[in-house]
This record gives structure tokens, C-alpha cells and sequence, in this order.
């Protein structure tokens, strides 16, 4: 970040007063430009004892399968969002319940939270969008663990079939950081109806 937006200036990385990190500042109009972590939104989407699934045809991780999700927009709730991203990348209608946060996941090491909704398909009426390669019902046992995406989708659906096994469907929030070795950790930091520690170690 070079200029400021307001008036065209150049801009200083420094500590603005009161504030305990550095920000771009304009010391010509004196804004400051703060930069926020970036909200990821997405739909873990059920149809009687399967779950959908999107093979992505963009990068990162071309190729491989993910659940439904993207970045929020401006002037839009998480929820509002996810539903979004559902009908964009698989061409699906979701049946909401007022039950329907399920994972939370802070990703401090790249600034992004992950968070994912439960939602029922309306109907069988879906189909890739420009951003998936194909859109897919998988049953639990043919669910191609090694080809997905992403630790926090992966997290995500392994905690779906866990809990539909028991019937409960607790809110979980976790904490995913990236290491130099090239692995990542994730922490189960709060649960809706479970005190329990849940660390895994995966090496990408």
C-alpha cells in the first residue's frame, strides 16, 4: 500500500498515537488505514445421509473438493453470505434452520476466520458454477478424504458425521496455525456443549 485513497498522498508505516501496531498512515490528511481479517463464509449442505461437495476449478487447490464458501461481500450478514456462495459455486437452494452455526475456525497466521453453516438441500436441483469443476452428493464412506481442499473443510465435515451419529450438533470454534515445517495445527478452543481439548497436527 503506497497512496493514500482519500487524497492521493504517500503513505507512513508507523504507530499512530494510542494505537500498539503499525498502520498506513496519510500524514497529509491524517487517515489511518487499518486492515482487518478477511471473513470466509461457506454451507456444509445435507441431503438425508450425504453432503455436497464442490471440485474446485480455480486455484488454490485446483482439482481438489471442498464445501461451498468465499469471501464475504460488503453490506451482507455471514449467513446471507454463505447462501451466496452456495447458489455461486453449486447451483443449490438450502432449507435454513434457526440452528444452523456449526464451525468457527480463526486463522491467525494468514488473518482470515472460517465459518461454516448447516444447512438441508431444497431440492436435487444443483450444478457447478463457473468456480467448481463438478458438484457431487457423497455418502460418508465414499468421501474423498485425501483429495480435500482444505483442514478446515476437512475438520468441518469429519465433525458433521461425528455428530450425526450422536444426534448433537454443538457450535465449535477453532484455532488453525500454520507452522514453518509446512504443518498445521488446529485447537478446539470452545464448544457449545462439550469442555473437552481436541489438537490435531497435520503436515500438508
Amino acid at each position: 500500500m503506497k497512496y493514500c485513497p482519500h487524497c492521493s498522498a504517500s503513505l507512513t508505516l508507523r504507530t499512530p498515537e494510542g494505537d500498539n501496531r503499525a498502520r498506513y498512515c496519510c500524514d497529509s490528511c491524517n487517515a489511518i488505514l487499518y486492515q482487518n481479517p478477511k471473513n470466509v463464509v461457506g454451507v456444509l449442505p445435507v441431503y438425508g445421509d450425504k453432503i455436497l461437495l464442490c471440485k474446485r476449478a480455480i486455484e488454490p487447490r485446483k482439482g481438489k473438493w471442498t464445501l461451498p464458501a468465499g469471501f464475504m461481500e460488503n453490506g451482507e450478514s455471514s449467513l446471507e453470505g454463505a447462501i451466496r456462495e452456495t447458489k455461486e459455486e453449486a447451483g443449490a437452494e438450502l432449507a435454513i434452520k434457526s440452528d444452523s452455526l456449526y464451525t468457527l475456525f480463526n486463522l491467525p497466521t494468514i488473518s482470515q476466520v472460517y465459518i461454516f453453516f448447516r444447512a438441508e438441500l431444497s431440492n436435487l436441483k444443483f450444478s457447478p458454477g463457473i468456480e467448481s469443476e463438478d458438484v457431487s452428493l457423497y455418502k460418508e464412506s465414499d468421501i474423498p478424504w485425501s483429495e480435500i481442499a482444505f483442514p478446515v473443510v476437512k475438520t468441518t465435515i469429519e465433525k458433521y458425521f461425528e455428530d450425526r451419529r450422536s444426534g448433537s450438533f454443538p457450535v465449535r470454534m477453532f484455532t488453525v496455525r500454520h507452522h514453518a515445517d509446512r504443518s498445521i495445527s488446529t485447537e478446539l478452543v470452545s464448544c457449545s456443549d462439550v469442555q473437552t481439548t481436541d489438537t490435531n497436527r497435520i503436515t500438508e
